[in-house]
């Protein structure tokens, strides 16, 4: 069209040169996401190294994000009630799920609503693996998510709502990225939602189990 028609209508080459950069934007996105989860995938049975805060995580997610949901009239608020404990982890992947979680919440939000994200620790009942778990809840006061499509939404390319979707930035991935990561770290993802009452994303990890106090013992 811009070799043809449109080559010396300087309206028309603007408004198409418009699309182009907004799809090449959009395939940047998606090839990116494709990497990164075909990068986590082959990495999945490989226990991850490290620990990291997860408060501080959290915390750096919701403050880049916090423009985006400015836009929208959307706050952010971060409810610690306790100090949570650090977690075996990837400090890398573990700001993947939560930013992926948190656009989620600011992208299918209500405008002006809110986006609350709640962080405790829970003592684990079993006498062996973690001796406790921190959880994360990030709950929106979105429209809700149709009970059908729950099961389905860590699926690759599946969204419940395409059009609105793709206008946020959306690639289909996003879930599907959180899903294995949380595999990797142990974890548990569970997904709570009612339509016309928002959704709750709830992440479960281990915490990092406490170093018994070993007697320093006297040399003779």
């Amino acid at each position: 069209t811009l070799k043809g028609p449109a080559k010396d209508d300087a309206e028309a080459r603007g408004k198409f040169l418009d699309i182009m950069g907004v799809e090449a934007e959009r395939m940047r996105r998606l090839i990116e996401d494709l990497m990164s989860l075909t990068r986590i995938e082959l990495n999945e049975h490989v226990p991850p190294r490290g620990e990291a805060s997860v408060e501080a995580i959290v915390r750096q997610a919701a403050a880049a994000l916090s423009p985006l949901a400015k836009a929208d009239g959307i706050t952010i608020v971060v409810d610690v009630a306790e100090t949570v404990p650090n977690v075996p982890g990837e400090r890398d992947e573990l700001v993947q799920i939560f930013q992926n979680l948190i656009h989620n919440a600011i992208k299918y939000g209500r405008e002006n609503g809110e986006v609350r994200i709640t962080l405790r620790q829970q003592a684990a009942t079993g006498r062996r693996g973690p001796e406790a778990f921190v959880i994360v809840s990030v709950k929106d006061e979105g429209e809700g998510i149709p009970a059908e499509a729950i099961p389905r939404l860590t699926e690759r390319f599946y969204r419940v709502d395409v059009k609105r979707s793709r206008e946020r930035g959306g690639t289909g991935l996003g879930l599907a990225i959180v899903k294995h990561i949380v595999n990797r770290h142990n974890g548990k993802m569970q997904i709570e939602s009612r339509p016309g009452e928002g959704s709750i994303f709830t992440i479960t990890l281990p915490a990092v189990k406490k170093q018994a106090d070993v007697p320093v013992m006297e040399m003779l």
